[in-house]
């Protein structure tokens, strides 16, 4: 039954005679217990609350008088009484309820101020499982959802975030609205439902028990945004992104950048104790990435495998940006870029730019989370990052051809580049510098010839260079194909039926082939 249709809910300004306070946080307790004193209401609290409110000068009469029951448990239990989730249920315009409080000498509470142990900060803090445990909280939600089911004739307040509107609120009319009391009580199933969530994660993962039976995301709001993909599409980010990444300087990040951010993120994780690397991203995808003995000469070698792309593009790289190289990025336009810090005079060139925009990245380590999702029909796919590194001592060399260091240096190289490429993605490489990148493509031969199309287009020598294939080579074209255009080495996962005729490719061409055994499809 819809709010709109239930007749039996008042709707009526609320008039707030008592309050139960019972925070864990404690800002902004002092403030607000004094208004409320000062307005007339009646303060009932629990222990280290009933203490904050009573240092501040405040009458307080303390639960235990309520209940004449004292806390106990190491106070465990202190409001699981029906003195206090009696009037927190009551319908004032119920009778029979009235009645019940009557006989057991309870009085209407009006208003539930409560915040929960910090189970999640204490968790991020690495605390044991007994710690961890002993901060989820029982009472608080108990209260909380209590409350808001009775949002008829009760407000809940469950975050100190709350205050001041709830004192704007209540000093018009001397009461609480009824949307005022829904959107609290609103916030607060939020509160209590991603609390839950937040403790069965955490379980799920100390057990090490997979996937999950049931998935449960809570994530908050981080913000609205302009639009989605496309202008006529609503859209909106949630999660903890500030978490991540801080934005120094430029306006919002629209919901394409988001993605793109995102996107880079993931590429130079891979490259995040590498030498100086750049990449630059577009829609995506890489359109250069390379790494050098300095970031500015990493800048020159991504920047030279594409130069068309790279217009509106994101930049990311894996060392603090220095001036020299943020004076070469901002001769051309860039809607991003990306760094885990900047030195002050590169920071001050770039902001000169009003609507670049600046990120820093605060914590490489939440980049990649525990579990990627994507949504279909009927619900979403889950499945754990990509995030396994190359493991050379697990690679096999099938060829007659041997790689030399540099080759295999190379390999390397383009092996993290093509991860990061949607399927059927194909690299060349030659120098630690990605030469021509070919994605997308329902055939792998078609990937092939768009990257040598590519590298040749902006005058790049393939002659030498290495290839990375995210997939098997179905037939042996893609090798001949690779080794007409001047590959002398190529890294795939094999796994193909033909793998034996495209080794005899290889072998024929005179090139070297490393299969990895492992496959990066990206789709």
């Amino acid at each position: 039954m819809s709010i709109q249709a239930a007749s039996s809910f008042q709707k009526k300004p609320l008039s707030v005679k008592r309050a139960l306070l019972s925070v864990f946080d404690k800002t902004g307790l002092a403030e607000l217990g004094s208004f409320l004193h000062k307005h007339g209401v009646e303060l009932v609290s629990t222990g280290g609350t009933a203490k904050e409110l009573r240092n501040a000068g405040l009458p307080v009469t303390a639960v235990d008088e309520l209940t004449g029951f004292p806390e106990s448990f190491d106070g465990r239990v202190k409001t699981l009484h029906p003195a206090i989730h009696g009037p927190l249920l009551a319908r004032k315009n119920v009778a029979s309820d009235q009645e019940s409080l009557e006989l057991h000498g309870y009085k209407d509470i009006d208003l539930v101020v409560v915040n929960l142990y910090p189970f999640e900060q204490t968790v991020k803090k690495n605390a044991t499982l007994e710690n961890c445990i002993e901060n989820i909280d029982i009472g608080g939600p108990a209260m909380l959802r209590a409350a808001a089911k009775n949002v008829d004739d009760v407000c809940t307040l469950s975050s100190p975030e709350q205050y001041d509107s709830f004192i704007e609120e209540f000093s018009k009319e001397q009461t609480i609205s009824y949307t005022f009391r829904l959107q609290a009580a609103l916030k607060t199933f939020y509160r209590t439902s991603s609390y839950d969530t937040a403790v069965s994660n955490y379980l799920g993962n100390e057990l090490k028990s997979g996937f999950p039976d049931v998935i449960s995301m809570q994530l908050p709001k981080s913000s609205s945004l302009r639009y989605g993909e496309n202008p006529h599409q609503a859209a909106a980010v949630y999660g903890n992104q500030n978490d991540i990444v801080d934005i120094l300087h430029g306006k919002q990040l629209s919901y394409n950048n988001l993605l793109d951010v995102d996107a880079a993120l993931n590429i130079m994780t891979d490259y995040r104790n590498d030498l100086p690397t750049c990449a630059i991203v577009k829609h995506t995808l890489p359109c250069g990435v390379a790494t050098r003995g300095t970031l500015n000469e990493a800048w020159d070698a991504a920047y030279e495998t594409d130069t068309i792309s790279p217009f509106g593009g994101i930049v990311a790289v894996n060392r603090t940006l220095d001036y020299d190289t943020a004076v070469k990025i901002d001769s051309i336009f860039t809607e991003i870029i990306i760094a885990p810090d900047f030195e002050p005079e590169a920071l001050n060139l770039l902001k000169e730019k009003a609507n670049r925009r600046l990120v820093k990245v605060l914590n490489p380590d939440l980049v990649q989370p525990r579990y990627t999702y994507r949504t279909i029909f009927g619900g979403m796919l889950c499945q754990q990052p990509d995030t396994v590194p190359p493991e050379p001592k697990t690679f096999r060399v099938v060829t007659k051809k041997h790689p030399e260091e540099a080759e295999m240096a190379d390999m390397l190289f383009a092996w993290k580049v093509v991860k990061r490429v949607n399927s059927n993605a194909i690299v060349f490489a030659k120098n630690l510098q990605t030469l021509g990148i070919g994605c997308g493509q329902p055939s792998r031969l078609d990937s092939s010839e768009f990257a040598v199309h590519k590298a040749l287009k902006f005058n790049h020598d393939l002659n030498g260079s290495v290839v990375s294939s995210d997939a098997f080579f179905p037939f042996r074209d893609g090798v001949d194909a690779a080794a007409e255009a001047g590959a002398t080495a190529i890294i795939q996962p094999g796994g193909s039926i033909r793998d034996e005729e495209v080794i005899q490719a290889a072998n024929e061409h005179g090139i070297c082939m490393i299969l990895t055994g492992r496959r990066h499809f990206k789709h």
